[in-house]
């Protein structure tokens, strides 16, 4: 299956599921008549197996290497979960394909047991991605690039499902990524756009 058809189908099942018209308030604080709840699809069966693929292929296609995925826990961690399972499912396919673990960074540190804030894969000088469901102000994106660099990791790219395009967030992002590149499979205008045109069949 091409990378296209995968990206499709999830676009098709985040307008259907995830989008939602009306009054709502944003963690930026602002309001909005929309609202995306990513979580209703990559909760989702069919929708996880989705983005797991489609977050893969997106990075091949920008040549982005990565021994993990990781992100603030908890609109990352189905993105993570699905993402290296999808890794593991291409290996079967192709031995030559690399693994992508995954790890989950905490909003604090554990009180208790390690203390670790990062749970799953870690190893100092790792190439990970920082993945996240929705981009707004892009506070937890960035909350996870500081704590995958505070535990020695190297930031190889950054990926969100969809970027709400607000003032200032991709900016943010941007700047606390440093080199590595800000990559969104969608835009909320992209999910808003396939919702009114899937309404309307």
């Amino acid at each position: 299956m091409n990378n296209s058809t995968y990206k499709s189908q999830l676009l098709t099942l985040l307008s259907r599921i995830s989008f939602r018209l009306g009054q709502f308030t944003l963690s930026s604080g602002g309001t909005s008549d929309y609202y995306i709840d990513c979580r209703t699809t990559t909760l989702h069966a069919e929708g996880g197996r989705l983005t797991g693929h489609a977050v893969l292929e997106l990075l091949d296609e920008h040549g982005i290497d990565a021994d993990a995925v990781g992100g603030l826990t908890m609109g990352a961690d189905p993105i993570v979960s699905n993402v290296a399972t999808a890794s593991a499912w291409n290996a079967q396919v192709d031995p030559e394909y690399p693994l992508v673990h995954g790890f989950l960074v905490r909003k604090a540190e554990k009180a208790h047991g390690t203390g670790r804030r990062i749970e799953g894969f870690l190893r100092e000088g790792a190439r990970v991605v920082i993945v996240d469901d929705v981009c707004t102000t892009g506070a937890s994106t960035i909350n996870a690039i500081q704590a995958a660099k505070d535990a020695g990791m190297v930031v190889a790219a950054v990926v969100c499902l969809v970027e709400r395009q607000e003032a200032g967030g991709r900016p943010a992002v941007e700047a606390a990524a440093g080199d590595a590149p800000f990559l969104a499979l969608f835009t909320a205008n992209d999910v808003r756009a396939e919702h009114i045109k899937t309404a309307s069949v």
